[in-house]
């Protein structure tokens, strides 16, 4: 055999050592790949089978081709559950993103004590999607709540803003934009990587505080502002907890904080209709995906990246 032979013979074999590292490697993403196959890409592939299908949960599915997506054209309930959707996801994330923005510039200020400001603001981040905190809110906001109580104070009579068509889906506007701890940590942190010279040179330059923070502030901060958003439309999208627990799993009053969620809840755990709800799922899907690929295609228009 030729030197060029052996050597490419050599080449061809791994070394035993070599062999049990990857072993060892592969054993330790077991449980990751299990859980990856058996409850993320295997009830995914389970639910674009169903969408296909006429399932209750009881009988063998029955393959009924496009028809489940065909009937969410004629579903009035679903239009509306998109339309409550779709104002909750374009009030709420804004209005959260920018007191997000504005309480992490006031903390970059150097306030004493930042440390528990910080935890204290990024609180309601964590436990805003609990049963608990709605339930909260649900007596905050009901007709002898703690806002009506001290609305009283001043001689004004409040209502009954969930149980009121025209304020329930605001009070799950509020509670969204009360959770602005985890964006605000986010944009605390990409603000203490904006370099101080460039301050220092605006203000040699006469440049205001707005003026500073539109020129500079905003700008250098701008990848994460696009990282924020397309995080929260997404949780947004995908919200169901507060509707569910305030409404009390009805969408109402009048199905006004029907979010899609919980309508797509109500048809495959209500109504037992699982294959248009694995219909409505995927729509869900694509819709979302949209969103964020839209999003990705206009960044490069006003995403400004210091490289």
């Amino acid at each position: 055999m030729s030197a060029l032979g052996e050597l490419g013979s050599l080449r061809g074999k791994k070394p035993a050592g070599q062999k049990r590292d990857n072993l060892a490697g592969y054993l330790f993403l077991a449980p990751w790949l299990l859980g990856l196959f058996l409850i993320t890409i295997g009830p995914m592939l389970a639910s674009l089978y169903l969408s296909f299908t006429d399932y209750n949960l009881i009988q063998a599915p029955k393959w009924i081709g496009l028809e489940n997506f065909t009937r969410m054209l004629s579903d009035q309930r679903l239009h509306n559950s998109l339309r409550v959707t779709f104002t909750y996801v374009f009030v709420s994330v804004p209005l959260q993103l920018m007191i997000a923005l504005l309480l992490a510039v006031v903390l970059d200020r150097g306030v004493r004590g930042m440390a528990f400001y910080r935890s204290i603001f990024y609180l309601p981040s964590l436990l805003g999607s609990s049963v608990a905190i709605a339930i909260l809110w649900r007596q905050v906001f009901g007709t002898t709540g703690l806002l009506n109580q001290v609305l009283d104070v001043f001689g004004i009579h409040g209502k009954g803003w969930i149980s009121d068509p025209s304020t329930a889906l605001g009070t799950l506007v509020v509670l969204n934009v009360w959770t602005f701890g985890s964006p605000m940590v986010i944009f605390l942190a990409g603000l203490r990587q904006i370099p101080a010279m460039y301050y220092e040179a605006a203000a040699v330059d006469g440049a205001g505080t707005l003026r500073r923070f539109f020129s500079i502030t905003l700008p250098l901060l701008t990848p994460i502002v696009f990282f924020n958003l397309v995080l929260q439309i997404i949780h947004a999208f995908q919200s169901f907890t507060q509707a569910f627990v305030v409404s009390g799993g009805t969408g109402g009053p009048s199905d006004s904080t029907m979010f899609f969620t919980l309508y797509l809840y109500d048809k495959g755990f209500g109504n037992f209709d699982m294959g248009y709800a694995s219909a409505m799922a995927w729509f869900l899907l694509v819709v979302i995906g949209v969103f964020t690929a839209a999003n990705f295609f206009a960044s490069k228009y006003w995403v400004f990246y210091d490289d």
